[in-house]
């Protein structure tokens, strides 16, 4: 699952707990934000992905997932339903020059624990430009909701394979609103 093995130190490094959410809406289409650091990342058309972030020390990875999504899109736990989540954590590995940069060099990658949820609440309830209520700086500099099919085509090519196992996973998940 991961990209190409890295050899001597960066091989030693761990990867870095974090969390992913495939936060769904009624109709089937999934969130994706244009990360506002695309230029600096060279990402181009790859510049969209999830919300996702980092655990805390001691912080259920359920917890995480939630508090991210209100940090990252200004989403509320109120306007949320758990929907399921990938079993597994799912690793990727940074590209070289990008690892020297992120994280002070202190994680090879990040290993990551997705979760889906639906959508409750209209369009207006995500403010990317203010979210967690104007608390956190913001990631995304614009929104939009896509296919789940269309996911793994957007984001960055060295996570691309842990998009395709979130997709593979939530496919079944994608018509919650007709079955609730």
């Amino acid at each position: 699952m991961t990209s190409a093995p890295f050899s001597g130190l960066a091989a030693s490094l761990p990867y870095r707990p974090c969390v992913g959410v495939a936060l769904i809406n009624r109709a089937g289409g999934v969130f994706v934000g244009r990360r506002k650091d695309a230029d600096r990342l060279e990402a181009g058309a790859h510049a969209w992905q999830m919300p996702q972030g980092g655990v805390d020390d001691g912080e259920a990875a359920s917890a995480a997932a939630v508090r991210e999504l209100y940090e990252e899109t200004n989403v509320s736990p109120a306007l949320i339903r758990p929907l399921g989540e990938v079993p597994d954590w799912l690793p990727y590995d940074l590209p070289p020059d990008a690892m020297k940069q992120a994280w002070k060099g202190r994680y090879r990658g990040q290993t990551q624990k997705w979760f889906a949820f639906g959508f409750l609440g209209t369009d207006e309830a995500i403010d990317v430009d203010h979210p967690g209520g104007g608390a956190h700086k913001p990631e995304f500099d614009a929104w939009r909701w896509a296919g789940l099919e269309e996911l793994p085509g957007l984001v960055v090519p060295f996570k691309r394979p842990v998009y395709e196992s979130v997709v593979a996973a939530f496919a079944p998940l994608a018509a919650w609103a007709r079955e609730s």
